[in-house]
């Protein structure tokens, strides 16, 4: 019998909901991200939001310190 794994549930709309509720744009968040030494395009982080790509825990460490949240308003 052929099991099937589940794909994880994606983050991206909690991503979108804490940068919308912090009002930056796609862009704005990338270069605030940049002046705090985390390299990283827009098209990237638009990946991220649409479930297109993993986030990797170094970007959720820098989201949960810029937007001051708790790693549970990052993944609920």
């Amino acid at each position: 019998m052929e099991q099937k794994i589940r794909k994880d549930l994606s983050i991206g709309p909690n991503l979108r909901r804490l940068r919308e509720d912090h009002g930056f744009s796609q862009e704005k968040l990338c270069a605030e991200l940049q002046r705090n030494s985390y390299d990283i395009g827009r098209s990237t982080y638009q990946k991220y939001e649409n479930g297109k790509l993993n986030i990797p825990v170094r970007l959720l460490r820098k989201l949960k310190k810029l937007y001051n949240c708790t790693y549970e308003d990052l993944l609920d």
